[in-house]
């Protein structure tokens, strides 16, 4: 049955009809009730390829991973379980779906040709990656998209993220201010946000007069990311006394590592990650973070798209970064 034949049953014009299904435009509340009363008796369902073709919207929402810096890593990671969850659930309340994709960029034309799809409404990327130039290039002539990561001055495309270089800020502070005078950066360096991160950890320490990091850097993909920390730390002529770790996953991957080599961790080592995942607080030693507020983050993404659809304007939105304190310091 089509829409036309529902509302000649339903003895109301097509777009009565549909007004009432959807739940857009004046419509009786009786006449509502009504129709949608003989729409659950005779198992009607709007057929939304229709519906979208008269609309010229698909209803849906891309969320890409460029995975440009790192092919080891998988959706599986638990920061992309977390963001992409609280993305769903912030798109499901303005009625879109969700169309995931992991990509391995292999060149410049790839966020091109994935728009060229008309498979989508907008995108949401998580991460820039090493994509950062294809993504600003992009946002020049493409304008319903939202990124999370970092801000650059003169940024063009709409980015929502942690003030990175605050958290890296507030990592070391919290270490030096646990008596740490030798601190370590483990994990990766590639990308804005840890750039950002990696700086702030930098400019703590020189406002306190202590030496730069020792750097650990580390692949994302956690095993990977275990394999390269305890190679670095068997190789260290002299232990750091604090690590800040680039992610949680890192984190997670550096706790493992200083407990097989018998360190105490907050004893000798004191360890801070960065992200604010669940997962965290469920490591032993419970891991103190650096928290990025994600669903708020992915909420505010989620907000700022459905302005950037609609054809208004929506600037990037930086989240300030919060201590959450716990025993691995």
């Amino acid at each position: 049955m089509n829409l036309k034949q529902f509302a000649e049953l339903a003895g109301v014009s097509t777009a009565t009809a549909s007004r009432a299904l959807s739940g857009t435009g004046r419509v009786s509340e009786e006449t509502t009730t009504r129709i949608a009363a003989l729409a659950e008796k005779l198992g009607y369902q709007p057929n939304a390829i229709a519906r979208n073709l008269r609309t010229q919207r698909t209803m849906t929402v891309g969320v890409l991973v460029p995975m440009g810096h790192d092919a080891l890593q998988h959706l599986s990671d638990p920061f992309f379980n977390t963001m992409i969850g609280f993305l769903a659930d912030a798109l499901v309340e303005h009625g879109y779906d969700l169309l995931l994709s992991r990509v391995l960029p292999d060149d410049e034309r790839w966020l091109d040709r994935y728009i060229g799809t008309g498979r989508v409404d907008g995108l949401l990327v998580i991460g820039q990656s090493d994509q950062y130039h294809v993504i600003e290039s992009v946002a020049r002539r493409y304008r319903p998209m939202v990124v999370w990561g970092g801000q650059m001055p003169g940024q063009r495309h709409c980015a929502v993220g942690s003030d990175n270089f605050r958290g890296g800020v507030m990592a070391a502070e919290h270490l030096i201010a646990r008596g740490c005078r030798l601190l370590a950066y483990a994990g990766p360096r590639q990308g804005v946000e840890f750039g950002e991160r990696l700086a702030g950890v930098r400019a703590a320490l020189a406002a306190a007069g202590l030496p730069d990091p020792i750097e650990l850097p580390s692949h994302f993909e956690p095993d990977a990311a275990y394999r390269d920390l305890a190679a670095h730390l068997g190789n260290l002529a002299t232990m750091p006394d604090g690590i800040v770790a680039g992610a949680d996953v890192t984190a997670a991957s550096m706790l493992k590592a200083l407990a097989e080599m018998g360190c105490d961790v907050p004893g000798t080592m004191r360890v801070i990650g960065y992200d604010g995942l669940p997962i965290a607080g469920h490591l032993v030693p419970a891991l103190t973070t650096i928290d990025q507020q994600l669903r708020e983050g992915a909420r505010i993404m989620v907000d700022l798209l459905m302005r950037r659809i609609a054809g208004e304007e929506a600037a990037s939105v930086r989240i300030e970064p919060r201590l959450l304190l716990r025993q691995s310091t």
